[in-house]
């Protein structure tokens, strides 16, 4: 796949007892719970890892040069691709992912968090 021109980055988690490597345009987001983070792609089959959250957080922005700014993090629990951002409801605090095979992700957030999203889509459009 191309991004910005260029071919797809890699995100690569390496742990004492596995890999996973991930284009960074298949994932759709990650969630966390304690000490692991689960993977969404958009190919379906998510991928659970034993790395925490803010270690996930860091490796996409030390590994991914281009798309590294595609990922958000909202809250405590969640790292989103802001490219399968497809609504944002701010009194029901829900958030829909679309990302491939017309597979849609319903999330809930906080109020707060969804509209200081929301506002950063709007400031991007101008």
């Amino acid at each position: 796949m191309l991004h910005n021109g260029l071919m797809s980055e890699y995100l690569v988690i390496s742990t004492s007892i596995d890999l996973m490597r991930a284009a960074s345009d298949d994932i759709v987001y990650v969630s966390s719970d304690g000490n692991y983070s689960s993977f969404v792609f958009t190919y379906g089959n998510p991928r659970v890892v034993t790395v925490q959250l803010g270690q996930v957080e860091r490796l996409l922005a030390e590994q991914l040069t281009y798309s590294g700014a595609d990922f958000i993090r909202i809250g405590k629990s969640l790292i989103i691709n802001r490219n399968y951002i497809s609504y944002i409801n701010l009194p029901k605090q829900q958030l829909v992912l679309s990302g491939g095979h017309a597979s849609s992700h319903n999330l809930s957030a906080s109020k707060e968090a969804l509209k200081q999203l929301k506002e950063l889509i709007e400031k991007g459009l101008k």
